[in-house]
């Protein structure tokens, strides 16, 4: 306990003084900042090599602290309610007064919030006196870090600080909603949308590619190993890394799996390691084996799609 309190009290004396910390969530780490402080905020955009039209999620302790940042709508007080704190973000109107840097909104009358789960960061922002700005901590277009050693591999000694919570439960990225008018969803991710629709009692269309950038995970090109990726495929071809989601009775040394019984949870959990392992590995390709489009299949389908973009 008193080693957790002294890795909380380290993360928060570099946030203090403007620096990026690197922070576990429930579905990827975070390279954080306080959202208040442009300084803070320039640094993320820098380290993630960002362009400054992808806006950042902010993440807060509760529904109290952001209430001095942002309107409060009906819909979001029952999702609030229901999945907070967890994996979901939502668009909500900023107020005028609010100390939000603009380089985290795009210079948007609108902020991407979230309230994460992970024990360890909810210590940490207790703590603070300002919500932090936390986008994935990767290289922009790169794979989201799921543990602190992924964190390591993308920046070195660049991020002051890796706060460890351990590998990431969920593994992919928050499902994003926005709620600045009729809600939309702008990202699949570790909440199935038919849980939101049931609270809201409503069908809620996806918008994925908006002109106006008002949250992150917009860009055609993201989550990418940095090598070309192959969806759908029957059998590898030569030389390729095979991904698959449940075990064969033969197995080849390029075999990879997400799972052994087709377990999408699983899947998600495994896919940013599993493809960062293949690259590792050495493969200069990558091919993915039709994965069910249901649930958490869908938001691993949409992250394979963002990456074969390569």
């Amino acid at each position: 306990m008193k080693s957790i309190q002294s890795n909380i009290k380290k993360a928060k004396k570099y946030l203090d003084k403007n620096h990026c910390v690197a922070v576990p969530t429930e579905t990827v780490y975070g390279l954080a900042g306080n959202a208040y402080s442009n300084i803070s905020v320039k640094k993320i955009f820098k380290l993630k090599r960002r362009p400054f039209n992808n806006p950042l999620i902010v993440h807060y302790f509760n529904i109290n602290k952001l209430k001095k940042d942002c309107h409060i709508s009906n819909d979001f007080i029952k999702l609030y309610n229901k999945f907070s704190p967890g994996p979901i973000t939502f668009i909500l109107r900023l107020k005028k007064n609010s100390k939000i840097s603009r380089f985290v909104t795009n210079k948007q009358n609108s902020l991407a919030v979230r309230f994460p789960k992970h024990a360890l960061l909810r210590k940490l922002l207790k703590s603070l006196d300002y919500p932090l700005a936390a986008p994935s901590a990767n290289i922009s277009t790169r794979l989201s870090s799921v543990k602190a050693s992924d964190v390591t591999e993308e920046f070195g000694s660049k991020v002051k600080y890796v706060l460890d919570g351990g590998r990431c439960i969920i593994g992919v990225e928050s499902t994003i909603i926005n709620l600045l008018n009729k809600p939309v969803i702008l990202r699949l991710g570790g909440l199935d949308i038919s849980k939101i629709e049931k609270i809201l009692q409503k069908k809620i269309l996806i918008k994925k590619n908006l002109k106006k950038k008002i949250a992150p995970g917009q860009f055609p090109l993201h989550y990418s190993p940095g090598i070309p990726l192959r969806m759908n495929a029957k059998k590898p071809k030569k030389k390729e890394a095979f991904v698959l989601t449940k075990k064969r009775k033969v197995s080849f040394n390029n075999y990879y799996y997400l799972s052994k019984k087709n377990d999408l949870k699983q899947s998600a959990k495994n896919l940013y390691s599993l493809l960062r392992k293949i690259k590792n590995d050495g493969y200069k390709m990558v091919a993915v084996e039709k994965i069910s489009n249901k649930g958490i299949g869908r938001t691993i389908n949409d992250r394979l799609n963002k990456a074969s973009k390569y």
